[in-house]
């Protein structure tokens, strides 16, 4: 059946922006090439026409310099459209981006507040509102726990505040005079006794003989007569 009617060639992708600017910069590539190829012509002829006399033969290479000079205007002027062509084209290509970035951006607004009003509607303001007054409640009634449990038991009633007072007052001036007097619970500080001055082996300084050291000599023993 394909060899009958034919089958339909596929189509080629429409050029893009981007093929259409690098098209058009390989054109302004290559007519700048030629234009360079022309610089290097009439910089021959130029020096060619330096060592020339004024002549038929001088003119001539002058009038092919004109030629080859108005050549470089017509590529010169070909160069600068096809430039600013390019930089047209890239011009719409950034509007083209800066558009698409634009886009996507509302859609992520667009997304991002559908979302919100989503969750939004999912919050009860009464509820919470509601939640934080049952909070302060129990958060005093904790409180009114705490000061109970904490309430001392077994003092006497009719007590006088002032007559606390005073007793402290007083009772802060004991404190200072107890502080003052030696505690019975320190250790008490000894002291070596002073020696006695006196002479060893001095009975009449002391009745005790003392040897050459100070130390008192034992008395010698008594003999029981037979």
């Amino acid at each position: 059946m394909n060899r009958i009617f034919g089958t339909n060639k596929p189509k080629a992708p429409k050029p893009t922006i981007a093929d259409a600017i690098s098209t058009t910069d390989a054109r302004a590539d290559s007519v700048e090439v030629k234009i360079k190829k022309l610089d290097g012509e009439l910089m021959k002829y130029k020096e060619q026409m330096k060592r020339m006399r004024d002549g038929p033969a001088k003119e001539a290479v002058k009038q092919k310099a004109m030629r080859i000079l108005k050549q470089k205007k017509l590529y010169e002027g070909q160069r600068d459209q096809l430039v600013q062509q390019s930089f047209n084209m890239e011009q719409g290509n950034m509007a083209m981006d800066n558009l698409k970035n634009t886009l996507v951006t509302v859609d992520a607004m667009q997304l991002a507040n559908k979302e919100l009003k989503g969750q939004y509607k999912k919050i009860n303001l009464d509820k919470i509102e509601k939640i934080q007054d049952e909070m302060e409640d129990l958060l005093e009634q904790a409180s009114d726990l705490q000061e109970t449990m904490a309430r001392s038991y077994g003092l006497p009633d009719g007590i006088d505040e002032d007559d606390l007072e005073a007793e402290l007052d007083a009772l802060g001036d004991e404190l200072m005079e107890d502080e003052a007097e030696p505690s019975y619970l320190q250790e008490p500080a000894y002291t070596t006794p002073d020696m006695p001055n006196a002479v060893a082996g001095d009975p009449a300084a002391n009745p005790v003989q003392l040897d050459e050291y100070g130390l008192p000599v034992a008395p010698a023993p008594t003999k029981l007569n037979a």
